[in-house]
Parts: C-alpha cells; sequence; structure tokens
C-alpha cells in the first residue's frame, strides 16, 4: 500500500494481461458470469420507458454535487452531528485507516464484522486492522470467499467473478471452520455453509464497519444497498458502526435519491429494486447501534475534481456495468488492472486518484469501443476520459513527431489522399496475407499488442468518385 491507498497496480496492464490471458478457466468463469448477467441488465432497463432520461438526471444530479461539493459535505456533517453520529475527516488512506482503527480499538473489540464496501478496500482497512491485532470478516458471501482464498477482489459487484462453484467448495473446505467434505458445489449448500459460519459473527461483533453508497446532505442520512441481508445484520447487531465513505457519496436530498435508486439496481444485479436497502441517521435510542462515526475521505477525490474533463469519473456509482460489457475485461478479468476498482471505471479513475507507479497504463487498457458508456447509468463517457488522460501521459520524442507528423497530414484532404496511395503501394507486395501482426521496431510497439491491417485496394472516396 502506498501514501495514497493499496489502488496502485503491482505491474503495467499489458504484463499482468499477458499472464491472465493464459488461464482459460477464468476467461470459461468470466464468460458465462459477465454476460449472465448483463443479459438480466437489458430485460430490466428495457422495461422502462424513460430509462434515458433517469440517466440523464443522474448525471445532472452528479455534476450539481460536484460543483458545490464543500458546501453539501458541511451541510451532511451538520445534519449527521445534530442527529447523534461523529463525524471524522481523512485526507487519505493511512489517515482514514489511523481514525478507524483507534475508534475499533476504543471499543476493546478484537474482531469487527463488515458490510461490502469499496473504499475500505480502497484505503486497504482490513489490512491495517490486521496489523493492530483486529480481525475483519467481510460478511458479503463472494468477499467472505475472497477472503478465505486470501485472495483480492476481481470485479466491483461480484468480487469472486474468476472462481466457478467447485473453486469455491475447495476454499471452503480447505478455510471455513467447521466444513464437513460432504459439502457439496450445489449454490444452496455453500451459501447455507457460508450462513452458518458468519450468523455466530453477527450475533457476536460488536462493532460493524460499513461504507454507504449514498450520503444525504439534507438530513445527514447513509444509504447501503445490498441483496444478501448481510448488510441489515452489520448495521442493526453491533453496539457501534463506523462508515467509511468517499466524499462523492454526497446527494443533496431524498428527491435525488428516488432517481438513483431506479439506476442502480437495475444497472448492477439486474433487479428492479434491491432486496435490502438500509437508511440510518445518527443514534436511535434503544435501537440499533449507539454509536456511530462516519469517516468522510478524499483520498484523490479533490485532485480528480480538478480536472475538468477526468472529473466526470466521480459520478460513478459503483454499479459494475462497464465491466460487464467490456471485451477487455472479459478477457483478462479484474486482476490484471491490480487496482481496488477494476474494468473502464478503473482505468479512468484509479489513475486520476493516485497519479503515479502502474495505474499510468490503465487508460490504454480499452478498445474505445464505448460499450461503457452505453452501459453507465450517469453517462460517464469513458472513452472520452481515456483519450484525455492518454494525451497527458508522457511521449518519447519519437511518439511526438509521429503524432504531428499524422496530425499534419490528416489537415489536409489532399495529403491525406496521397498518403494513403503511397501506403497502398508500398503495401502492395504483401497484400492477400491478411493484417500485420508482427513488425521490427519501433513498429513492434504497435504489433506487439494489436494487429496492422493494410491498406484497401481503393479508398472509400475512389470507390465513391467511380460510381
Amino acid at each position: 500500500m502506498n501514501g495514497t491507498g493499496n489502488i496502485v497496480a503491482l505491474k503495467p496492464f499489458p504484463d499482468a494481461a499477458r499472464l491472465e490471458l493464459d488461464d482459460a478457466q477464468l476467461r470459461t468463469n468470466l464468460r458465462r458470469a459477465t454476460h449472465t448477467i448483463r443479459d438480466k441488465r437489458l430485460r430490466v432497463v428495457g422495461e422502462v420507458d424513460d430509462w434515458e432520461q433517469l440517466r440523464l438526471s443522474g448525471a445532472a444530479i452528479k455534476d450539481d454535487v460536484l460543483a458545490r461539493l464543500p458546501e453539501l459535505l458541511e451541510r451532511f456533517e451538520e445534519a449527521a452531528t445534530k442527529a447523534g453520529a461523529v463525524v471524522h475527516w481523512a485526507r487519505d488512506s493511512a489517515e482514514a485507516c489511523e481514525i478507524v482503527t483507534a475508534l475499533v480499538k476504543e471499543t476493546a473489540a478484537r474482531e469487527v464484522v463488515k458490510v461490502k464496501s469499496m473504499a475500505t478496500q480502497e484505503i486497504g482497512l482490513n489490512e491495517a486492522l490486521e496489523a493492530a491485532g483486529i480481525a475483519a470478516t467481510e460478511t458479503d458471501l463472494a468477499e467472505l470467499i475472497v477472503q478465505l482464498a486470501e485472495d483480492t477482489p476481481s470485479h466491483i459487484l461480484v468480487p469472486a467473478i474468476h472462481y466457478n462453484r467447485s473453486q469455491i467448495r475447495e476454499i471452503f473446505l480447505s478455510k471455513m471452520p467447521g466444513v464437513t467434505r460432504g459439502l457439496t458445489d450445489e449454490p444452496r449448500a455453500l451459501a447455507e455453509a457460508a450462513r452458518k459460519h458468519l450468523r455466530a459473527k453477527f450475533l457476536t461483533a460488536t462493532v460493524g464497519i460499513s461504507g454507504a453508497n449514498f450520503a444525504i446532505a439534507d438530513t445527514g442520512t447513509l444509504v447501503v444497498v445490498e441483496s444478501e441481508g448481510n448488510g441489515r445484520m452489520c448495521l442493526t447487531l453491533p453496539q457501534t458502526l463506523i462508515s467509511v465513505v468517499g466524499i462523492e457519496k454526497i446527494l443533496p436530498d431524498f428527491s435525488s435519491l428516488d432517481v438513483f435508486l431506479q439506476l442502480l439496481p437495475r444497472s448492477s444485479t439486474g433487479e428492479r429494486m434491491n432486496p435490502y436497502t438500509s437508511m440510518w441517521t445518527g443514534v436511535t435510542p434503544g435501537d440499533g447501534p449507539q454509536t456511530t462515526h462516519i469517516v468522510l475521505i478524499d483520498n484523490g477525490r479533490t485532485a480528480t475534481l480538478s480536472d475538468e474533463v477526468g472529473r466526470q469519473a466521480l459520478r460513478c456509482i459503483r454499479c459494475s456495468a462497464c465491466l460487464n460489457v467490456c471485451p477487455v475485461y472479459e478477457r483478462v478479468g479484474g486482476h490484471a488492472y491490480g487496482s481496488v476498482y477494476p474494468g473502464p471505471i478503473g482505468a479512468i479513475l484509479s489513475p486520476q486518484m493516485t497519479g503515479d507507479g502502474a495505474n499510468k497504463t490503465l487508460p490504454y487498457a480499452s478498445t474505445l469501443c464505448g460499450a461503457c458508456f452505453d452501459a453507465c447509468p450517469v453517462r460517464i463517457n469513458i472513452p472520452e476520459v481515456l483519450v484525455h488522460l492518454r494525451q497527458k501521459g508522457p511521449k518519447s520524442r519519437a511518439e511526438h513527431a509521429a503524432f504531428a507528423s499524422i496530425s499534419w497530414i490528416m489537415r489536409d484532404r489532399r495529403r491525406y489522399a496521397a498518403a494513403l496511395r503511397a501506403a497502398r503501394r508500398g503495401s502492395a507486395p504483401l497484400r492477400g496475407r491478411g493484417p500485420l501482426r508482427r513488425l521490427p521496431w519501433p513498429a513492434s510497439a504497435w504489433t506487439v499488442s494489436r494487429d496492422l491491417p493494410l491498406p484497401p485496394k481503393e479508398s472509400f472516396r475512389e470507390w465513391w468518385a467511380k460510381r
């Protein structure tokens, strides 16, 4: 984990992706899971007549939030404090982990239960708690699988998407206490084993840790949506609840929340509404946790906000729809990105929030096909941001010279036509062989990861002029 969190890739994407492509079972697991989720999403989205208007509304609300974020954060803090919560501010992951660890130590608890939270993964909270002698149990089924396997999540919504049920059975047999060899790989049996394991944790834990899908500025309310009920247990049974929330999760009011409770479940799980939508405001005497803390984290979000093009990444509601339609993600999986946020959204969010290390390669982890923009419920133009970040990246003198030459050629129609004719003449001996797959240096920088198609016998303009 570096100074700004553990969202920095361990190795450049091309190197990591090359390794993942060798795993045929991974590709099979990913294709089956992503196609199932996106097909469900298409069906329920198709039921909504004003879906595009909802997307526009969601984007507009988020942009309004980003435009007046300091004001809304102060309003949220005032309302939450008035309701009995204690609000903390963290500039980066180290500060956030320090705050949460200290709060848990104050309770003398040695174990905590956790609701699935991307924010706590982002800051490396589990590792920080472990270093302090505190065990954190993930209670979301997929997160539990990954934790037991001593692995890392590979999908925003379905962290264990890279495992099939036979692999999960083996993980439970080797890592989950009390599981016998009679356990089958039937989903019902696996879920029951996890339920028994977690029920004891729920009933004994005195501290719960969560994130939040949304935070309502007017009332100081936090909102968590989930499908399994584990979140509801973590949010209601412990005496102390600590919520780690990114500052961009703010919404102004409940009427804004109405839009996102229509967008999120359809885009994420392909459901019309989430089975469990939990909301809490501060402390209610005699009901639920009697001590509530909210840790608002920046961790690179303000830096992202300062980029006029890139800031739209902060609209993200972590639905993962972009991952499920991405041809790159489907083939290499989430681990290749080396970041807590994989897939198309990770390719634009992680580099902006860290600005260093191997994350610099993530904007190139895309074909720019645009499927992610079409699927995004808040209309984040991911291809636009990818191109923007590529332009900001470091370039060699040779690359600058090459692109300057191409720009000069393409600014004039006659120069462009002459260049095409020259390319056709030069490639004539190679015609009939299909696209070029290997070229010598420096062109090898292109063909190492993509084919180079040969020019056609005639251009469209020439074809059009003849007809």
